[in-house]
């Protein structure tokens, strides 16, 4: 079947767009390769396509491509999308029979795990384990009809309605206001009533086996099951059935891949083709171009900061383990595919695993596919390291790539296969640029000056978009686009213009792309070892254990708070007695010096925040972040006063003795952030510290400075901070001395927070 072309004319703004950043590609300027795989995608023969193009394209659809070998590296939507279609949409099971799965029998996925959001981010908190939210969605996408059929002597009408009612089951999510449980222990009754009588009962009696195994009273580990998906709760299911219930230790590699072979196996997908990079838990770490680290993959899409990422860093509880099997498949492949994602969550952290990475420089047979992403993805593509001033162009995804990955990106791609924009409407831009959301750009020279060859081709569903203005890579168009770059290299790699792998050429990385080397990303075998999240969530409730909460909701606030914010350590939370709402006749602070509603008394060692709060939790968790931070400092100050002298007002402080059971730092830190905060110590009594202020003028009081900062650091917001720090943005260069050396103070106070407050490197 070849798709038939939409006659779809670009808006004129996305035209200059599209000549400015030289990705706009008429016939006129498309390669021979891109004539091809144009022709074979949309019908399409461009007048100047070189001869031969459709007895070629003849040949690239009858190429058996069932003997070679595919891996496919990548996570969320993006790689289910392309191995069988996005199984998440309520459509997928009209045509569940599309992608490279149907191409490439001889087909491995290897799937990140870091994955911290949504359902999985809810099973980490509680349990030793893995992300397999993005191991779900492909199993769902890898359903093979036949397999099915086979499994169950089913026909083709009775593999329809299973299809359905998998689906049904493996994407529905519990209400957050009720448990459900029958549906836990009885999955079938998660599917439409017309549609159970479909499920066989083979995979009936499974499905209530895995159910029950952790519903409440079973034999696994109790999972309530609100807000989680169903899927993903099965998939743990029969992860901790093959490790014997243990639910103390993280499941091991094999008891990992038996659990995904297991449900593999029951919903028709192929068995030991789906493997997780690796079996060790672990987290990402975000470092962003102001200073700032920050742990979450969620959080980083979440928090705005205003500050393009500068790398990310995969952390593991320990040496993370990869698969015997894992590393023959890459070993033995013909072709190796990058899944178009989020750029810093699907690959990066799977080619931080030095096995992977050095199986896959080793394999020199193999064509190295990259699918560029083609939409910018708020908190990780959305602002330039290059240009601040917008979002990233391809050539950027590719030196993100190469300062994250140890050794660079050497070895690792041949192709970078991108998504045009001839066929999309005006109107679905502008909707799309109304979200905030704006394409990925091809910068075609850019890319060709690094050594990459850029394909172009019609990537996008027409279908899908003309009936639901939504935009999605067509998983059939992308393993056509696959199959014909895989002929081209493997039949055509001496024919002018269609050669892929540049054998004289090694890839260029410019040096704006590139970090100091010593900033480098280190590889994973050296990389700082982490803690399981559950461990860390265990040891926030033990150090809160005995405070007083009033109320008792502040606890748990509390909690969901730190596991947001997994850079507050167990030792912050040391420095205050409790928290308490304080109503809005007894709120008696002054308002001379600030305005924040929260804030940490010295005196009775309470942190304290206005009732009114609690009918906005962001602006409750602000507030309460501030005044954590505040008691890092406790009782630091025995005396302070204000001076008049001649127009202007001093502001001084005299320290009290720091007593590490009331202050996190000691004295020498205490010291060190007293004069980034601008407090100047006294030459005769060290102390005494003390700022000058204009008559007129106001300040920052070093606690609440620290407080705010405290906030900034952690969520990006704090308050009036994102006002203070947007002079971290500015160089150096194009700043006037005076506002030069404030930037130079505020970098400091970054670092300071990074490594003294965070403990960061």
């Amino acid at each position: 079947m070849i798709f038939q072309p939409m006659q779809v004319t670009p808006s004129n703004n996305l035209l200059s767009e599209l000549h400015r950043t030289g990705s706009w590609q008429t016939s006129l300027s498309r390669t021979p390769i891109e004539h091809l795989m144009e022709y074979i995608l949309t019908g399409t023969l461009a007048p100047n396509a070189p001869l031969g193009t459709e007895e070629l394209a003849d040949r690239v659809l009858r190429l058996d491509v069932h003997s070679y070998r595919a891996v496919v590296l990548g996570g969320g939507t993006g790689l289910s999308t392309i191995v069988g279609g996005n199984s998440q949409m309520a459509d997928w099971p009209e045509r569940p029979a599309v992608g490279i799965k149907e191409d490439f029998p001889r087909l491995t996925c290897i799937v990140c795990t870091t994955d911290d959001g949504g359902s999985t981010g809810q099973l980490l908190k509680y349990l030793p384990m893995i992300g397999i939210g993005d191991l779900r969605k492909l199993l769902l996408s890898s359903i093979l009809i036949g397999h099915l059929q086979r499994k169950y002597g089913l026909g083709d009408a009775q593999a329809a309605d299973v299809i359905r009612l998998i689906h049904a089951i493996f994407n529905y999510r519990f209400p957050e206001d009720s448990p459900e449980l029958g549906r836990l222990a009885n999955p079938i009754l998660a599917a439409p009533v017309p549609i159970r009588r479909a499920c066989p009962k083979p995979l009936g009696d499974s499905l209530r086996r895995l159910g029950t195994y952790i519903s409440e009273g079973g034999p696994g580990p109790s999972i309530v099951p609100q807000g989680h998906s169903l899927g993903n709760l099965l998939l743990a299911s029969a992860i901790f059935t093959a490790a014997d219930g243990r639910a103390k230790r993280p499941p091991r590699l094999r008891e990992i891949q038996r659990g995904i072979d297991h449900i593999a196996g029951l919903i028709g997908a192929p068995v030991r083709q789906i493997h997780a990079a690796t079996a060790t838990p672990g987290q990402l770490k975000f470092r962003y171009a102001n200073g700032v680290e920050v742990y979450g993959q969620n959080k980083s899409a979440r928090s705005r900061r205003d500050s393009p990422v500068e790398r990310v860093t995969a952390e593991f509880v320990r040496m993370p383990s990869v698969s015997v099997a894992v590393q023959k498949a890459i070993a033995d492949a013909d072709l190796i595919i990058y899944a178009p994602g989020s750029l810093y969550t699907s690959i990066i952290p799977i080619l931080q695993l030095d096995r992977i990475a050095s199986a896959i420089r080793s394999n020199r047979r193999a064509l190295k596919v990259l699918g560029a992403n083609s939409w910018i993805q708020e908190g990780e593509t959305d602002i330039s390291l290059r240009n601040q001033g917008r979002g990233f162009l391809v050539s950027e995804l590719i030196e993100a790539y190469d300062r994250n990955i140890p050794g660079g990106v050497a070895g690792l791609f041949d192709v970078v296969l991108s998504a045009n924009l001839e066929q999309i409407p005006g109107n679905i831009l502008r909707n799309y640029a109304l979200e905030g959301k704006s394409p990925i750009h091809l910068d075609r020279s850019r890319v060709e000056a690094m050594g990459l060859p850029p394909v172009e081709a019609t990537l996008l569903s027409p279908e899908h978009q003309r009936q639901t203005q939504v935009i999605h890579h067509d998983a059939r168009r992308f393993a056509l686009a696959v199959r014909t770059l895989l002929y081209a290299d493997k039949c055509l790699g001496n024919k002018e213009g269609y050669t892929l792998r540049r054998k004289a050429a090694r890839t260029k990385i410019s040096s704006s792309g590139r970090l100091k080397e010593e900033n480098r990303q280190a590889p994973a075998s050296r990389q700082h070892r982490g803690i399981l999240l559950c461990d860390y969530l265990e040891s926030v409730k033990t150090a809160i254990e005995t405070k007083d909460f009033r109320p008792e909701i502040l606890r748990s606030f509390l909690l969901n708070m730190a596991w947001e914010n997994r850079d507050i350590r167990p030792q912050h939370l040391k420095y205050f007695r409790g928290a308490a709402l304080i109503p809005p006749k007894e709120w008696n602070r002054s308002t001379d010096w600030d305005n924040i509603v929260g804030y940490f008394d010295p005196q009775d060692r309470f942190i304290k925040l206005h009732q009114d709060l609690l009918a906005d939790p962001l602006l409750l968790a602000d507030n309460f972040l501030v005044a954590l931070g505040e008691s890092l400092l406790g009782r630091y100050i025995e005396e302070r006063r204000w001076i008049e002298q001649r127009g202007s007002r001093c502001y001084e402080i005299v320290l009290g003795s720091v007593n590490a059971k009331e202050c996190f730092f000691n004295n020498s830190q205490l010291r060190d952030y007293l004069k980034l905060a601008r407090m100047a110590p006294d030459p005769a009594d060290n102390r005494i510290y003390r700022i000058s202020i204009n008559e007129d003028g106001g300040f920052l009081p070093p606690g609440l400075l620290f407080g705010l900062l405290y906030a900034w650091y952690l969520s990006g917001r704090g308050l009036t901070m994102e006002y203070e720090m947007t002079l971290l943005r500015w160089p150096l260069k194009n700043l006037i001395p005076l506002h030069a050396r404030d930037r130079t103070r505020k970098e400091a106070l970054v670092t300071f927070f990074r490594t003294q407050v965070f403990g960061h490197r």
